[in-house]
């Protein structure tokens, strides 16, 4: 005998609840109660219920989705996040309309709003570095759709959750520093991305405090090859480089790469230091030091956040996310001598003693 499917009715009576409320649930999660919320999502996974979107549609009702406007999932971080923020919008029985735009300017964005809106969509994330400007004018050209950002500057007058850009990039020059580097080299994203702009401006704040000017710095595209390219490019222009800070893990695979080729190593060797801890940074040769940023709490921050925004459009919301510093084997104290390729051994060794 057929199972008999589970209706409206029947999870209001199992969550204890009104039919409005379950239906509330459904499209305007935001403006019901934590508690209730999860009251009624229980009763649904208990009994087996599906909405009926196209019943929904047809009535002409919002279905209960969220907007995420991000870049090419391709790319390691934004491919990260949206999976966190797809995962923890259907716990929450929401579902996620991406859109990737080819070209990252005000009509584009605005395209993906309006595409948005037809969709009775009323709340989206944005994942993309985007300049103040254009976020601000996003958000007070769409009263009606609740914007929440990423990627943004902090001086940037919107609503966000993003990481904490300046203490993960100190994080990096303050643990070489601390092994005796003094020459760097800083290998940042595209001058055209905010987030590559502010990590830069973090490292060089962070030179500026520890008295250090000479720093060269090229800039890359996020990809290794770019990486390999701008390392020879680095070490062309200032051959005593000591240590070379990276934007992202791929570029910092990239540089691995070319200093292997070049044999820096011993007295000769260069330290590296990457940014996202990816999952293939702890197999790089040698494993990566690097910035690791919780892409799964973003995300599911940004969904928690997104819910409260839409119920209440009028809080602001400017979260800051920690970062930590993992450090391995790409990073190692500065030769006391040059040319004296047991230097590093030594200095290894007192540590562990102090250590004992």
């Amino acid at each position: 005998m057929q199972r008999r499917t589970a209706t409206l009715e029947d999870v209001a009576r199992k969550a204890g609840v009104s039919q409005q409320t379950v239906s509330r649930v459904l499209n305007k999660p935001g403006v019901v109660s934590e508690r209730t919320r999860d009251k009624v999502i229980s009763a649904m996974q208990a009994l087996l219920y599906v909405p009926n979107r196209s019943a929904q549609l047809l009535a002409g009702k919002s279905a209960p989705s969220i907007g995420l406007i991000t870049a090419s999932l391709t790319l390691h971080a934004p491919s990260q996040i949206a999976a966190a923020i797809k995962s923890h919008a259907s716990a929450r029985q929401l579902e996620v309309a991406i859109a990737m735009p080819a070209i990252v300017d005000y009509a584009s964005l605005q395209a993906r709003l309006n595409e948005f809106r037809a969709q009775n969509i009323r709340g989206a994330i944005i994942n993309l570095p985007l300049e103040g400007s254009v976020a601000e004018k996003l958000v007070s050209e769409n009263p009606d759709i609740c914007c929440l950002f990423l990627d943004i500057s902090p001086e940037t007058d919107v609503c966000c959750v993003r990481f904490d850009h300046l203490d993960g990039c100190s994080a990096c020059i303050r643990h070489l520093w601390e092994l005796g580097h003094r020459d760097f080299g800083l290998l940042a994203g595209p001058e055209s991305s905010v987030s590559a702009r502010m990590r830069l401006s973090s490292w060089r704040e962070t030179l500026h405090r520890l008295g250090v000017s000479n720093a060269v710095t090229v800039f890359g595209d996020w990809s290794a090859a770019s990486g390999w390219h701008n390392a020879f490019k680095l070490l062309h222009q200032y051959p005593k480089i000591s240590a070379i800070v990276v934007a992202n893990d791929q570029m910092a695979l990239g540089v691995l790469s070319a200093l292997a080729q070049l044999n820096r190593n011993g007295s000769q060797a260069v330290s590296v230091t990457g940014y996202d801890d990816t999952a293939d940074s702890l197999y790089f040769q040698p494993p990566l030091t690097t910035v690791a940023q919780d892409f799964d709490k973003l995300g599911k921050r940004a969904v928690e956040m997104l819910i409260q925004l839409v119920a209440d459009p009028q809080i602001r919301i400017r979260e800051l996310l920690p970062t930590r510093l993992v450090i391995r084997q790409s990073t190692w104290p500065i030769a006391s001598h040059p040319g004296d390729d047991n230097a590093q051994l030594i200095t290894q060794l007192k540590t562990l003693v102090k250590k004992l």
